[in-house]
């Protein structure tokens, strides 16, 4: 590629929305395709209809420069980049939807040379499957096109930083395609490139979030056992994680985002019997959020029976981990269901939702002060300096300093 390549992204979320600005920033131009007219529209309007740190005057400056322009519909382009969801359907088996709807859709504008990246989380050998339903429809394609799996691996709220410095395994289905898509992403990346095959670049992802969510397991596994032996748990992790070599993680609600939360299963159902651990470390943090919920209608009822009314119950955070408004998979949401079904009083708390998504929540200095009893779902930093006397539950972390 000497000169620089006309890039289309299909799928302005979380990811694709920052990783196209950022490509954009660049000074390549960038064809953003998303099912949602509404996102099309906001982005065209050089907004944004998510909260991260410093996209918004990113996408401001692309799209005012004419380098981001959103569609809902792909064009002829260089390079095609897919970053859709992959959630999973019955029996947590991985639901490819809307990656192959991404695919089906770019088919029609592809051209020999053309290079299609895939982003999504996707189970081993969803590449390679990807690379036939494309020659299905368009056989005189055989040998001229190139394909590569390169999955993000980003901090929500830290976003634009990471997308630029971090690492990235790349992984072509044959070695040309390799070298290809990390030429491609050397022009917006400093971090460093690791080639390797598509189907290890797969594995790569899915391995990265079943680390995390068999750490994060072990710590809520330990939060329930202190609970338990009437230790605190935030004490005890400080304490242990003074040995050189133990690093234990903070315990929380369960574990939610549209990663770590979903990619683990994406091993189990292809390997079930290998899989064990996998298996035990999601299925601790799912049994963590109904502990969590079991714990707040005991703290309520106990309320209730000492005071002769039911408590007003404040669920402060709903986003799936601190600092940001995104809410996939997210345990407090979950917690918040729960509760609303067993008929309790509840006041939501969500300081990151805003433009419209706030429908229904209160602001968090007024929770405190209506409600009977304070639940910390999540550790947003607006709620560290909270003073209260009222009876608290924390499952995040917020009071342990």
């Amino acid at each position: 590629m000497n000169s620089k390549p006309g890039v289309v992204m299909i799928g302005l979320g979380y990811i694709g929305l920052p990783t196209a600005a950022l490509i954009a920033g660049k000074g390549l131009q960038v064809t953003g395709v998303d099912v949602s007219k509404e996102v099309v529209n906001t982005i065209n309007k050089g907004e944004i209809h998510i909260v991260e740190p410093d996209l918004d005057g990113l996408v401001h400056h692309v799209v005012k420069k004419g380098r981001l322009k959103a569609s809902i519909k792909p064009v002829e382009a260089d390079v095609y980049l897919i970053a859709v969801p992959t959630p999973f359907k019955e029996h947590h088996k991985p639901d490819l939807k809307y990656v192959e709807s991404a695919i089906n859709s770019i088919i029609p504008y592809l051209k020999s040379g053309a290079l299609i990246i895939i982003e999504s989380t996707s189970p081993v050998g969803t590449t390679e499957k990807m690379q036939e339903l494309i020659l299905q429809q368009r056989p005189e394609l055989k040998g001229k096109f190139y394909m590569a799996y390169c999955p993000e691996r980003v901090l929500p709220g830290n976003i634009i930083y990471e997308l630029e410095h971090n690492d990235r395994a790349i992984g072509g289905i044959n070695e040309t395609s390799t070298q290809k898509a990390i030429t491609f992403y050397k022009y917006f990346v400093k971090g460093e490139l690791h080639a390797t095959n598509a189907r290890t670049a797969e594995m790569c992802k899915l391995v990265e979030n079943a680390s995390r969510d068999g750490q994060i397991a072990f710590a809520n596994e330990l939060s329930m056992i202190c609970d338990k032996a009437g230790i605190n748990v935030w004490e005890l992790i400080n304490l242990a994680n003074k040995h050189p070599r133990v690093n234990i993680l903070q315990p929380g609600t369960g574990v939610g985002g549209h990663c770590i939360a979903v990619d683990p299963w994406f091993i189990v159902s292809e390997f079930p019997e290998e899989s064990k651990l996998m298996r035990s470390a999601r299925e601790i943090n799912n049994y963590k959020t109904q502990w969590v919920i079991e714990k707040i209608k005991n703290k309520a009822l106990a309320f209730e029976i000492e005071n002769k009314h039911k408590p007003i119950v404040a669920c402060m955070g709903m986003a799936f981990k601190p600092n940001i408004d995104d809410l996939r998979e997210s345990p407090a949401v979950s917690v918040v269901k729960a509760l609303q079904q067993e008929g309790l009083q509840l006041l939501k708390v969500e300081p990151n939702l805003q433009n419209g998504r706030a429908d229904g929540l209160t602001e968090y200095s007024e929770a405190v002060k209506k409600a009977d009893i304070i639940v910390f779902l999540v550790a947003h930093k607006e709620f560290k300096n909270i003073k209260t006397e009222k009876p608290t539950l924390d499952f995040c972390g917020v009071l342990k300093e």
